[in-house]
């Protein structure tokens, strides 16, 4: 269920000129108590899962830096999601969806299930969750979508760190499952690295067999271009 909001903040000059607590203090005055940020990673790659994680802050913010994933270095996410888990007052909920789940159901419907998840594992009811990008049908509970929301609040962010974190700790583990891919290095992203290997190799176990270039080049359609949450 998609609750409507404020207008996000405007960025300004920088990422220093947001408002990262704006879209919380709007929810709070709203009536809504217990807020969830919300974002996955892995939606693209064409092998691993897609991680979904939920981060609860309290409601007088935290003392540390989260900033939009994507703009971070490696070791400072690390820091980051290091420094959120050892917080006494924030909780955290992760979620993982495999590939052939990804398969079975698509992509899009995947990452509905894992953020799904990862809300049940924070261990609390959630009032309202705050997530990053257009709206999801089939989302569970009351939810607030906001475009480019882990560039503008500070649960949501908090989510895309976590979530990335643990997210390319896993592929690392997987590379040494199956070397030769190079998982640690690209993720799991189609890099031309990634197109040799399966060229070499074939795919592995982890790899979305839907996704396009795989579906295609076993005489398949590649019905993850969809992106379709219909039936």
């Amino acid at each position: 269920m998609t609750v409507p909001g404020d207008e996000p903040p405007s960025r300004g000059d920088g990422p220093s000129a947001v408002d990262w607590y704006a879209h919380e203090r709007s929810a709070r005055a709203q009536g809504f108590r217990v807020l969830a940020g919300v974002d996955e990673v892995g939606r693209g790659p064409l092998a691993g899962p897609v991680v979904a994680a939920a981060v609860v802050l309290p409601a007088g913010g935290v003392p540390i830096p989260v900033a939009d994933s994507k703009c971070l270095t490696a070791r400072q996410r690390e820091r980051l999601a290091q420094a959120l888990r050892q917080h006494p007052d924030v909780r955290i909920g992760i979620a993982e969806v495999d590939a052939a789940r990804i398969d079975e159901i698509n992509i899009l419907r995947a990452t509905v299930e894992a953020m799904a998840a990862a809300l049940a594992a924070l261990g609390l009811p959630v009032d309202l969750a705050l997530v990053d990008g257009l709206p999801l049908p089939g989302f569970p509970g009351p939810a607030r979508f906001i475009v480019k929301g882990d560039a503008l609040s500070a649960s949501i962010a908090a989510a895309s760190i976590v979530a990335k974190v643990h997210r390319d700790a896993l592929m690392v583990r997987l590379d040494a499952t199956y070397p030769g891919y190079g998982f640690a290095r690209h993720k799991g992203y189609g890099t031309r690295q990634h197109g040799e290997a399966l060229s070499r190799l074939g795919p592995s176990p982890i790899h979305r067999r839907s996704f396009a270039p795989l579906a295609a080049g076993r005489g398949g359609r590649p019905v993850q271009l969809e992106l379709s949450l219909g039936a």
